[in-house]
């Protein structure tokens, strides 16, 4: 699945529970009164009142009913409760509930706000550091808004001697974000509520909009393409031209970013009159530490996701504020050669209300190594406070970063992404704390010189704290304030697989495949630790605990694998995100699926999917699927099950498989396609749904440009044509991408 919010790859409630007054009683009783009070009972009713047999029963009733309002409203106050501590424990910090932007910003005095929409935490991530940068280099009252928080119809009002920002992420198939579809489709709806009040409503709106996307990608930053054009149709003012951070590119999204805000800061210095002062580092959380709370103690978040976890209570609705520990029942190395492993894991959610239809993904909450861990409180000088309990309040309101109070260990654990790439604005910020005038310069260079950045940091694949012990080995960060390093790393995110299994084959059930990722990096020195992906590594170390091994070592790493106060005994926090790479509704029309390496697990699904529809007696049309791998003997996933799906579904199903390896000439999946273009055409005519999933950079379009390719010759038509064929069958979901870079 695309996620081009440039957070982990293949992620507020999904839904809070609501209440219906009446059915618990209180609707009940209210109508009871009404009917009491309209005098709608007879006199001799009301006479016969005062007999015991009439009398006692009254009684009995009345008070039944009082207790059931009395639990209705108990149910009701419990609900809210719930739903407010999972809304606080996700960072949201409520001030009052005042949804209108223009009366906020009254207010407080913001002249400056940055809205964003943000799926993994990187947008909302660059929304900080832009309002961070206006304060310490303006002077600048600024906000940041999460666009889910705010009724948009308010924009009308915006002063007009203030500024607003949107970093926007597009997501999926040119999707916006989860906190952003209501603003999106507010904004770009032709007849949104303000659309017709006025000629250009938003005329007071002065604005700049940054966007995150990735250009391998059929529908790069549309979110914020679209935006950008709703907001200028309404009459809003454009401060400077649209950024737009592609992570597909030669550059990062961090260096687009970098490049773009220098025009942002430039217009809005020119456009409100204001002079650049020097910066200084200013915290936008306070962190403050309870040297008498004991990290023991109940009320401590010791990496529980939210409140309902740290009471050891699992309560729906399930989602990505609230994930559910669910049992890990199997787990498989579906290979193991010297350089990779695969995994095979199974997920019990019978015992939960999640439901994943054939297709979906899975989200799984990673934990940071032992190891990675312990060098990153080495290097902030916090090792020995590991267990000290600090509590964050925001600066504004906003979101708090991630559960507190906590301590510095479960924070670095569970709670801060401290393996991710490191940002060079953050080596420019952290620089000015560094504990030696020659790391500050060379810290100084970094932040500063993009090349030189990337030959030594991103080239390195390098984190924070591996680059920071690189330059000082023997003295810490001891100066180094914390509240920097919450808001230079993001929260750690849940990394999301396309699920393997088919919902109606095994309904309480969920398989992911996975490749452990564990590799040297191109061009650094043999010393330099080999780069291992953190939710993979974490997976395998568990799946070598339930082998037996005591303290598993999947390539030298160790994990706190019981998780906090040991809770998750063989169970991994886990949600379900829906897609919109499904099956066709209709099992008789043929599908083509592309899936090379693990692209395969989503296609294991819908074989399985279809063999279990036949075994129903459904008719189901051709299933064809072409697969690629290393060698034959090395990495073939699901060798066997794909004949046993053969011997179900017979002539309907058809593997071609690709083998890159084996002959003096490399073959891939693109070159199968073409060997059997005649099928492929042929099943097209008939309506066939097309599927990619894998590698977006090479692989996904090597594949759309041989499909192109098939069409023009097979139907004689020009390739300019047979684009347009193509890009109709992705508007209209006959040709559908789960995809990453």
């Amino acid at each position: 699945m695309a996620d081009l919010d440039l957070g982990p790859r293949l992620g507020g409630l999904d839904e809070f529970t609501k209440s219906h007054q009446g059915a618990d009683g209180v609707g009940g009783l209210s109508q009871i009164i009404r009917i009491l009070d309209r005098g709608r009972f007879r006199t001799s009713f009301i006479d016969d009142l005062y007999t015991p047999t009439i009398l006692v029963p009254l009684i009995l009733l009345v008070v039944g009913l009082l207790s059931l309002a009395a639990t209705g409203q108990l149910r009701l106050a419990k609900k809210t409760e719930e739903v407010e501590d999972l809304k606080r424990v996700d960072g949201f910090k409520s001030s009052g509930s005042n949804r209108n932007i223009v009366e906020h910003m009254k207010t407080t005095g913001t002249k400056l706000v940055v809205f964003f929409g943000s799926q993994t935490g990187n947008a909302q991530g660059l929304a900080s550091k832009l309002a961070k940068e206006g304060q310490s280099r303006f002077g600048l009252k600024t906000l940041v808004a999460d666009v889910e928080d705010y009724d948009y119809e308010n924009l009308v009002d915006f002063p007009s001697d203030s500024v607003a920002v949107f970093v926007l992420a597009t997501y999926g198939e040119g999707e916006p974000t989860d906190n952003a579809v209501d603003f999106y489709e507010f904004l770009t709806d032709p007849n949104t509520a303000f659309s017709s009040d006025r000629e250009r409503p938003l005329k007071t709106l002065k604005y700049s909009m940054f966007g995150l996307g990735n250009s391998t990608y059929e529908h790069y930053n549309a979110v914020v393409r679209k935006v950008d054009q709703s907001l200028e149709t309404h009459g809003a003012r454009r401060l400077c031209a649209t950024g737009e951070g592609d992570d597909g590119g030669d550059k990062t999204t961090e260096e687009d970013f970098l490049s773009w805000k220098e025009s942002l800061w430039q217009s809005v210095a020119s456009v409100m009159g204001l002079e650049e002062r020097e910066a200084v580092y200013e915290p936008s959380f306070d962190v403050q530490e309870e040297g008498s709370t004991q990290a023991e103690a109940s009320h401590v978040f010791l990496g529980e996701q939210n409140s309902l976890h740290l009471r050891g209570e699992q309560r729906g609705p399930f989602g990505a504020h609230n994930p559910f520990l669910a049992p890990v029942t199997k787990s498989l190395e579906v290979f193991t050669v010297k350089d990779r492993n695969c995994l095979h894991m199974e997920f019990d959610i019978s015992d939960s209300t999640l439901a994943y239809q054939t297709g979906d993904h899975l989200a799984v909450w990673p934990m940071n190594a032992d190891v990675e861990v312990e060098r990153f409180l080495r290097v902030f000088d916090l090792w020995d406070r590991r267990h000290t309990v600090f509590s964050i309040k925001a600066a504004q309101q906003g979101r708090d970063p991630f559960p507190t109070p906590t301590t510095y260990e479960a924070a670095a654990r569970y709670y801060l992404e401290i393996c991710g790439p490191v940002s060079r604005q953050v080596i420019d910020i952290l620089a000015q704390f560094s504990p030696s005038p020659e790391v500050k310069a060379a810290m100084t260079k970094l932040g500063r010189d993009k090349d030189h950045f990337h030959q030594e940091v991103t080239g390195q694949c390098l984190n924070l704290a591996q680059l920071l012990e690189t330059l000082s080995p023997s003295q810490p960060f001891s100066k180094v304030p914390f509240s920097a390093l919450v808001e230079g790393l993001r929260r750690l995110q849940p990394r999301y697989y396309s699920i393997s299994s088919s919902s109606l084959l095994q309904k309480g059930t969920i398989s992911i495949t996975a490749v452990v990722e564990s590799r040297q990096v191109a061009g650094a020195p043999d010393t330099r630790p080999l780069l291992k992906g953190v939710t993979t590594n974490y997976l395998l170390a568990l799946k070598k605990q339930q082998e037996g091994e005591a303290q598993p070592h999947p390539h030298g790493k160790t994990y706190a694998l019981e998780g906090p106060r040991n809770k998750y005994t063989s169970r991994v926090p886990v949600y379900v995100r829906p897609s919109n790479f499904k099956l066709p509704a209709d099992s008789s029309l043929p599908v083509i699926m592309i899936g090379p390496g693990t692209g395969v697990a989503p296609f294991r699904a819908f074989v399985q999917e279809r063999a279990e529809q036949a075994r129903l007696g459904q008719d189901v049309g051709k299933t064809i699927l072409f697969f690629g791998c290393r060698r034959k003997s090395e990495d073939f996933l699901y060798e066997k099950e794909w004949e046993e799906y053969k011997a179900l579904l017979g002539d309907k199903f058809q593997l071609f498989t690709a083998f890159s390896r084996e002959g003096s000439e490399k073959v891939y999946v693109q070159h199968r396609l073409a060997e059997n273009a005649d099928l492929v055409a042929e099943l097209l005519q008939h309506k066939a749904y097309f599927y990619v999933c894998g590698d977006a950079a090479h692989m996904a379009r090597d594949v759309s440009d041989t499909l192109v390719r098939i069409i023009a010759e097979k139907r004689a038509i020009p390739p300019a044509k047979a684009e347009e064929v193509v890009k109709s069958m992705r508007n209209s979901g006959q040709y559908l991408e789960d995809v990453w870079s």
